[in-house]
Protein backbone atom coordinates (compact mmCIF):
# COMPACT_ATOMS: atom_id res chain seq x y z
CA UNK A 1 0.00 0.00 0.00
CA UNK A 2 1.09 3.46 -0.94
CA UNK A 3 2.00 6.04 1.80
CA UNK A 4 0.39 9.00 1.77
CA UNK A 5 2.20 11.83 -0.17
CA UNK A 6 2.39 14.86 2.61
CA UNK A 7 1.76 18.40 1.32
CA UNK A 8 4.74 20.14 1.05
CA UNK A 9 5.73 22.57 3.78
CA UNK A 10 4.99 26.24 2.41
CA UNK A 11 6.88 28.71 4.01
CA UNK A 12 7.53 32.75 3.56
CA UNK A 13 8.55 35.44 5.58
CA UNK A 14 6.79 38.47 6.93
CA UNK A 15 8.43 41.63 8.40
CA UNK A 16 7.28 42.78 12.11
CA UNK A 17 8.17 46.31 13.45
CA UNK A 18 11.01 44.62 15.13
CA UNK A 19 13.86 45.04 12.84
CA UNK A 20 15.74 42.40 15.42
CA UNK A 21 12.47 39.99 14.56
CA UNK A 22 10.97 38.05 11.77
CA UNK A 23 8.13 35.81 10.88
CA UNK A 24 8.41 32.75 9.09
CA UNK A 25 4.19 31.68 8.56
CA UNK A 26 3.57 28.10 7.63
CA UNK A 27 0.52 25.85 6.31
CA UNK A 28 1.45 24.00 8.87
CA UNK A 29 0.35 24.04 13.16
CA UNK A 30 3.50 24.59 14.86
CA UNK A 31 1.86 24.56 18.13
CA UNK A 32 -1.43 25.35 19.18
CA UNK A 33 -1.46 28.94 20.89
CA UNK A 34 1.38 30.73 22.24
CA UNK A 35 5.42 29.27 23.29
CA UNK A 36 7.68 32.28 23.94
CA UNK A 37 11.18 31.00 24.52
CA UNK A 38 13.74 33.67 25.87
CA UNK A 39 16.21 31.76 27.81
CA UNK A 40 18.00 28.61 26.67
CA UNK A 41 17.14 26.50 29.58
CA UNK A 42 13.41 26.81 29.10
CA UNK A 43 13.85 25.54 25.22
CA UNK A 44 16.24 22.81 26.27
CA UNK A 45 13.28 21.54 29.07
CA UNK A 46 10.25 22.49 26.55
CA UNK A 47 10.78 23.47 22.86
CA UNK A 48 12.89 20.63 21.05
CA UNK A 49 12.64 22.92 17.90
CA UNK A 50 13.37 26.37 20.11
CA UNK A 51 16.45 24.35 21.14
CA UNK A 52 17.71 23.82 17.91
CA UNK A 53 17.51 27.09 16.56
CA UNK A 54 19.11 28.84 19.73
CA UNK A 55 21.93 26.25 18.84
CA UNK A 56 23.04 28.79 15.74
CA UNK A 57 24.62 32.01 17.27
CA UNK A 58 22.36 34.23 15.63
CA UNK A 59 19.09 33.32 16.86
CA UNK A 60 18.23 34.95 20.26
CA UNK A 61 14.65 34.27 21.04
CA UNK A 62 11.66 32.49 19.20
CA UNK A 63 8.55 32.34 19.74
CA UNK A 64 5.46 30.18 18.56
CA UNK A 65 1.79 31.29 17.94
CA UNK A 66 -0.36 28.75 15.83
CA UNK A 67 0.95 28.34 12.44
CA UNK A 68 4.00 31.05 12.45
CA UNK A 69 7.35 31.04 14.35
CA UNK A 70 8.91 34.77 15.60
CA UNK A 71 12.76 34.53 15.35
CA UNK A 72 14.45 37.31 17.06
CA UNK A 73 18.26 37.48 15.93
CA UNK A 74 21.24 38.56 17.32
CA UNK A 75 22.30 42.16 16.80
CA UNK A 76 25.54 41.43 15.10
CA UNK A 77 24.09 39.42 12.35
CA UNK A 78 22.28 40.58 9.26
CA UNK A 79 18.92 39.19 7.63
CA UNK A 80 20.49 39.47 4.54
CA UNK A 81 22.92 36.52 5.62
CA UNK A 82 20.58 34.47 8.00
CA UNK A 83 17.30 34.42 6.34
CA UNK A 84 17.49 32.11 4.06
CA UNK A 85 19.60 29.73 6.46
CA UNK A 86 16.63 30.14 9.18
CA UNK A 87 13.89 29.57 6.01
CA UNK A 88 15.22 25.84 5.40
CA UNK A 89 16.33 24.95 9.07
CA UNK A 90 12.68 25.75 9.75
CA UNK A 91 10.94 23.78 7.03
CA UNK A 92 13.53 20.63 6.75
CA UNK A 93 12.86 20.62 11.11
CA UNK A 94 8.80 20.72 10.33
CA UNK A 95 8.99 18.51 7.25
CA UNK A 96 11.00 15.88 9.57
CA UNK A 97 8.00 15.58 11.84
CA UNK A 98 10.33 17.38 14.52
CA UNK A 99 8.80 17.66 17.82
CA UNK A 100 8.00 21.96 18.08
CA UNK A 101 6.99 22.42 21.80
CA UNK A 102 6.77 18.96 24.06
CA UNK A 103 3.20 18.03 25.94
CA UNK A 104 2.99 19.44 29.21
CA UNK A 105 4.08 22.82 28.20
CA UNK A 106 0.69 24.51 28.20
CA UNK A 107 -0.03 23.55 31.49
CA UNK A 108 3.47 24.64 32.99
CA UNK A 109 2.53 27.94 31.07
CA UNK A 110 -1.02 27.94 32.21
CA UNK A 111 0.42 27.12 36.09
CA UNK A 112 3.20 29.93 35.84
CA UNK A 113 -0.01 32.49 34.38
CA UNK A 114 -2.40 31.57 37.45
CA UNK A 115 0.37 32.33 39.69
CA UNK A 116 0.47 35.58 38.40
CA UNK A 117 -3.30 36.03 38.19
CA UNK A 118 -4.39 35.36 41.70
CA UNK A 119 -2.30 38.71 42.69
CA UNK A 120 -3.47 40.61 39.69
CA UNK A 121 -7.45 40.50 40.87
CA UNK A 122 -7.30 40.78 44.47
CA UNK A 123 -8.51 43.63 46.32
CA UNK A 124 -10.27 46.83 45.67
CA UNK A 125 -8.44 47.02 42.21
CA UNK A 126 -9.30 43.83 40.90
CA UNK A 127 -12.60 44.98 38.79
CA UNK A 128 -10.65 46.98 37.16
CA UNK A 129 -7.57 44.56 36.29
CA UNK A 130 -10.62 42.76 35.24
CA UNK A 131 -11.71 45.59 32.84
CA UNK A 132 -8.14 46.44 31.57
CA UNK A 133 -7.49 42.96 30.82
CA UNK A 134 -10.33 42.63 29.02
CA UNK A 135 -10.06 45.55 26.53
CA UNK A 136 -5.90 44.48 26.19
CA UNK A 137 -7.51 40.83 25.00
CA UNK A 138 -10.17 42.44 22.95
CA UNK A 139 -8.67 45.54 21.34
CA UNK A 140 -4.97 45.59 21.84
CA UNK A 141 -3.86 41.52 21.79
CA UNK A 142 -5.32 40.86 17.32
CA UNK A 143 -3.18 43.79 16.36
CA UNK A 144 0.14 42.71 17.93
CA UNK A 145 -0.39 39.14 17.24
CA UNK A 146 -0.68 40.35 13.42
CA UNK A 147 2.98 41.98 13.78
CA UNK A 148 4.48 38.39 15.23
CA UNK A 149 4.14 39.06 18.63
CA UNK A 150 1.93 39.29 22.09
CA UNK A 151 0.75 41.36 24.93
CA UNK A 152 0.08 39.69 28.30
CA UNK A 153 -1.47 41.86 31.05
CA UNK A 154 0.46 41.80 34.28
CA UNK A 155 -0.91 43.59 36.81
CA UNK A 156 -3.40 46.90 37.78
CA UNK A 157 -1.29 48.92 40.66
CA UNK A 158 -2.75 52.47 41.84
CA UNK A 159 -3.29 53.57 38.05
CA UNK A 160 -0.52 51.99 36.61
CA UNK A 161 -0.85 49.09 34.26
CA UNK A 162 1.78 46.35 34.05
CA UNK A 163 2.06 44.12 30.61
CA UNK A 164 4.74 41.90 29.07
CA UNK A 165 5.39 42.05 25.50
CA UNK A 166 6.33 39.01 23.55
CA UNK A 167 7.88 37.75 20.32
CA UNK A 168 8.58 40.43 17.60
CA UNK A 169 7.12 42.74 20.38
CA UNK A 170 10.01 42.44 23.00
CA UNK A 171 13.06 44.88 22.63
CA UNK A 172 11.41 46.41 19.49
CA UNK A 173 11.53 50.68 19.41
CA UNK A 174 8.34 50.94 17.79
CA UNK A 175 6.53 48.84 20.79
CA UNK A 176 7.41 51.49 22.79
CA UNK A 177 5.68 53.72 20.85
CA UNK A 178 2.83 51.75 20.40
CA UNK A 179 2.13 51.02 23.84
CA UNK A 180 2.63 54.81 24.82
CA UNK A 181 0.53 56.05 22.58
CA UNK A 182 -1.65 54.00 21.10
CA UNK A 183 -2.65 51.39 24.31
CA UNK A 184 -1.90 54.21 26.90
CA UNK A 185 -4.51 56.55 24.99
CA UNK A 186 -6.99 53.95 24.20
CA UNK A 187 -7.20 52.54 28.11
CA UNK A 188 -7.28 56.14 29.52
CA UNK A 189 -10.26 56.82 27.55
CA UNK A 190 -11.80 54.16 28.51
CA UNK A 191 -10.72 53.44 31.91
CA UNK A 192 -10.21 56.04 33.60
CA UNK A 193 -8.33 55.09 36.52
CA UNK A 194 -5.38 54.45 34.74
CA UNK A 195 -3.08 57.01 34.22
CA UNK A 196 0.31 54.77 32.72
CA UNK A 197 0.99 51.65 31.31
CA UNK A 198 4.57 50.14 31.88
CA UNK A 199 6.16 47.34 30.08
CA UNK A 200 7.90 44.63 32.35
CA UNK A 201 10.50 42.58 31.30
CA UNK A 202 9.54 39.07 30.94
Amino acid sequence: MESAVKSPVMLYTEQTPNPEALKYVTNRLLYHGIADFKEKELAAKWSPMANSLMELPYVKSVYFNNNYVTIMKEFNYDWADIMLKLKEFIKDYVENGGVVVKDGFAEFAGQQMAKSNAAQFAGEDGEIARKVKELIDTYVKPAVEMDGGNIEFKAFEKGRVFVTMQGSCSGCPSSTVTLKAGIEGMLKRMVPEVTEVVQEMA
